[in-house]
Formats: C-alpha cells, structure tokens, sequence
C-alpha cells in the first residue's frame, strides 16, 4: 500500500512539470488583482449612473412634450369653444393690457389677452362666446354698460 502511494505522488509529479502548469489549468484558483476588481466595479457603476442620469433626461424631454402637447390641445379646443370675443381695449404696451384685463377681472368677468394675428396688438377679451347671436346680445350690454367702444373679435 504504501508502494501504491509513493507511485501515485510520482506520476502526479512527472505529469505536472511545474506550477506554472497549474497556474494555465487554474487548478488551484486565481486570485484575482484587488485593484482591477475594484475598477471595474467602480467602472459598472459609473456606466450605471450615467444610463439612469440619461434615463431621467429622456423622461423629462418626453413630459415636456407631452405636456406642451396637451396646453396646445387645450388651447386649440379653447379657441374653437369661444370664437367670439367681446374686446374692451387693444395696447401694444402689455402693461397697459394687463392692467384693463386686472380691472376687468374684479368686475367678475372672465378677461383674457388675445395676442392679434400679425401685429403687435394685444386684445383685451372681458367675454368669449362660442354663438353669435349670444356675442351681440353681451356686446350689446357692453356697449350701454361697460365699454362704449367695445367690439367683437372673431377666432378664424
């Protein structure tokens, strides 16, 4: 028996010339360089970091859109339900606009500043209606109790 062991350990020896045997066959494991671990940890999480920052970007780009999207559908659907407006002034000075449509307001009325088509024209809105009948019976009121030099714009 102890021929059988001491035959055994030399085979093992004459097939295994060096360690550096081992080492290719990685028998006895390869510790690996702590510093390059750490670097390619560090390395993933940057990489990480970097797609959730991208991420986030596109998220914001996209409700961005979504919601200029949404204020324009708004604004479209606005435009359609109130064609016509009564216009108690017109300024090109906004400051001038802002504080008729102010007065307005505290009178109770629903003002708005509608920004005319090609000029630098600001209109005073005190009313918007969707029927034309119903927007001459108000400017009507308007006339006699309000405005005198109201008028009636109409969204095309």
């Amino acid at each position: 028996m102890r021929h059988l062991v001491v035959i055994f350990v030399i085979i093992l020896l004459a097939s295994a010339s060096s360690c550096k045997y081992f080492k290719d066959k990685k028998l006895f494991g390869h510790k690996a360089d702590t510093m390059v671990v750490w670097r390619a940890k560090q390395n993933s999480l940057r990489v990480a970091d970097s797609l959730k920052v991208v991420r986030e970007r596109l998220q914001a780009i996209e409700n961005a859109r979504l919601d200029s999207i949404r204020v324009a559908e708004e604004k479209a659907a606005w435009e359609k339900k109130n064609r016509f407006s009564i216009i108690v002034g017109s300024f090109i000075t906004h400051d001038y606009a802002q504080k008729l449509a102010d007065e307005y307001r505290q009178k109770g009325f629903e003002t708005r500043i509608i920004k005319m088509g090609n000029s630098r024209f600001e209109l005073v809105s005190a009313e918007s209606l969707d029927n034309y009948r119903k927007a001459i019976s108000r400017l009507k009121y308007f006339q006699g109790n309000e405005e005198v030099d109201s008028w009636i714009y109409e969204k095309k």
